[in-house]
């Protein structure tokens, strides 16, 4: 079971597996994270993955927890026959963790570069036309679209090579089977096919800025969906084959 607990700047991801967290357990986890919420509210990426596992043999639960931020991913886990004991115990860490890397940054000019990120809204590198835009969205034509929207594409290529980082699964994949390309052309896609229902006090540039996610998550649900659809294909032909046959892909 996944769930998101979003507060402030700090994203949490909780996922359980043979197990449940009761809303009293996540109140007292939710309690745990104030002093990581304020040591991470100025990072422009600041992702934490949390995973809850009960362990029948052991009789005990495993808590991880990865704390993806800009330019370092930090990584705890702890083990008790409770889940708080376990969870505190993995944000005491990861707080002293983040205390070694803000100690690491220091005064240098990357902590201000760590801080623009992903806050700020996307500024084209010209001035877009609007009426284009709109002109091409009437009529369906998805080119005409691209090329007004073309001061936007390096920005939302930027962003996006700062938002994937999000997703170490689907960033794993790229230059494999999946290209940035591939995500900055999915996020226009996306704006052509929404762009009627924008809301009209949102700029263009805001309104791109919140498509990048969504559109990550959309190829990330896309590739585990091909991934399993190969696995099934794969089980399937080996059913089907005699008994005693090899398999094409083992012959010489």
């Amino acid at each position: 079971m996944a769930r998101s607990m979003e507060r402030s700047s700090l994203r949490i991801q909780l996922d359980t597996k043979n197990c449940q967290v009761s809303a009293d357990e996540l109140r007292k986890l939710e309690a745990n994270l104030t002093p990581l919420r304020a040591m991470t509210q100025d990072f422009p990426l600041a992702d934490l993955y949390v995973t809850i596992s009960f362990h029948a043999r052991t009789n005990d639960y495993h808590v991880k927890t990865s704390l993806v931020l800009t330019g370092r991913t930090l990584f705890t886990g702890e083990h008790d026959v409770m889940v708080h004991p376990a969870f505190a115990r993995c944000v005491r860490k990861l707080i002293a963790k983040m205390r070694e890397y803000l100690d690491s940054l220091g005064n240098k000019p990357e902590v201000a570069k760590l801080r623009e990120g992903t806050k700020q809204e996307l500024l084209p590198t010209a001035a877009p036309d609007v009426e284009q835009l709109d002109q091409a969205v009437r009529d369906g034509d998805y080119r005409a679209f691209r090329q007004a929207a073309y001061p936007y594409e390096e920005p939302v290529r930027r962003r996006l090579g700062r938002w994937i980082k999000r997703y170490p699964e689907l960033e794993a994949q790229l230059g494999d089977r999946l290209s940035l390309a591939d995500l900055l052309e999915e996020v226009f896609l996306n704006a052509f096919e929404q762009y009627a229902s924008r809301p009209e006090q949102v700029r263009f540039g805001q309104w791109l800025e919140d498509l990048i996610d969504p559109s990550i998550r959309a190829m990330a649900d896309d590739t585990e969906d091909e991934e399993q659809a190969v696995s099934f294909a794969r089980t399937f032909q080996e059913m089907e084959q005699p008994p005693g046959a090899t398999a094409p892909n083992d012959r010489e």
